[in-house]
């Protein structure tokens, strides 16, 4: 099968590589799936995750990508909730070979079933940035109706999926961003936006919840904006401060069955729409992770049509 592997941490996305690899197997409690599309974060590369196992051991050269959706084609020992010639998406195991492929082997329990009227290339969109909001928002954030939210990178995949959640959930959102991502914000469901090439973050006043995905300075300063009691939500790291009387939590995405399952009936009912700025096939895969412009949104490869 084709797939894309990396060999050298520190080439980045630029180490990327097309290749033929030998089709996975269905371990047990596994679904072999066809792969549709695919989803990729660029910092992924940064995850000692890719370069080594649980165990410390080098495991490249290694396939990146973690979100998918595509069908299954067989199903290892033990493996219950899933049957042949199925639609799924998911998110798949950290540690394991990824998605940029033709085939790839994942945890059933990792998978949901994709319903017919919503195409692989969006399904393929949705697993990190729609269950990374929906845990900082809801599991993390404890995020109430009629709070107020500050969400970095509002224009972005993640804090576009915040925005909208956010909204719905009967917050006030207040979105960051250049000053390109305005009009973006706004169209997601924004109220307000902080222009962080020329605005200043602290008039913004103050706010139940900051959702971050920047970090560094950025997420120091959005402390100063929390009221006491408030809660700061990153995923950019161990944050280096916390809000008064309040909570600073970092947090990493894990797969949930139930919560694929909101995500992808809001974007069937049209409460949620996902931000996918560039699709490109397989053959094109390393020159879309390595773009000469910003791109503003999720790059989906399209593994087959």
């Amino acid at each position: 099968m084709k797939a894309i592997v990396v060999t050298d941490q520190a080439a980045g996305t630029a180490g990327m590589t097309l290749v033929e690899r030998p089709e996975p197997e269905a371990a047990g409690n596994d679904a072999l799936i066809q792969v549709h599309a695919s989803g990729f974060t660029p910092g992924e590369l940064s995850w000692p995750s890719n370069w080594t196992d649980r165990l410390g051991r080098d495991r490249t050269p290694s396939i990146p990508g973690h979100e998918l959706a595509g069908v299954v084609t067989a199903l290892g020992y033990g493996t219950t909730g899933l049957s042949v010639g199925q639609r799924v998406f998911g998110l798949t195991d950290w540690t394991r070979d990824g998605t940029l492929a033709e085939y790839v082997a994942v945890e059933a329990r990792n998978l949901a079933a994709l319903p017919g009227d919503v195409d692989f290339t969006v399904g393929a969109s949705l697993p990190i940035s729609g269950l990374t909001a929906w845990q900082g928002l809801f599991d993390h954030g404890r995020l109430q109706a009629g709070q107020s939210i500050l969400v970095h990178g509002a224009a972005g995949g993640v804090g576009s999926m915040v925005t909208q959640l956010a909204r719905e959930a009967g917050a006030y959102v207040i979105g960051t961003g250049r000053t390109v991502d305005r009009q973006t914000a706004l169209d997601f469901g924004a109220k307000e936006f902080i222009d962080l090439d020329s605005d200043t973050l602290e008039n913004v006043g103050k706010v139940d919840l900051v959702f971050d995905i920047i970090g560094g300075d950025i997420g120091k300063r959005s402390v100063g904006v929390i009221r006491a009691g408030g809660t700061l939500v990153t995923i950019a790291g161990p944050p280096e401060a916390r809000p008064a009387d309040g909570l600073a939590i970092d947090f990493v995405v894990e797969s949930d069955r139930a919560q694929l399952r909101e995500i992808v009936q809001r974007v069937r009912d049209g409460r949620l729409r996902t931000n996918i700025a560039n699709v490109a096939d397989l053959d094109d895969a390393v020159a879309a992770f390595n773009p000469t412009e910003r791109i503003k949104g999720k790059t989906i490869i399209q593994v087959r049509p």
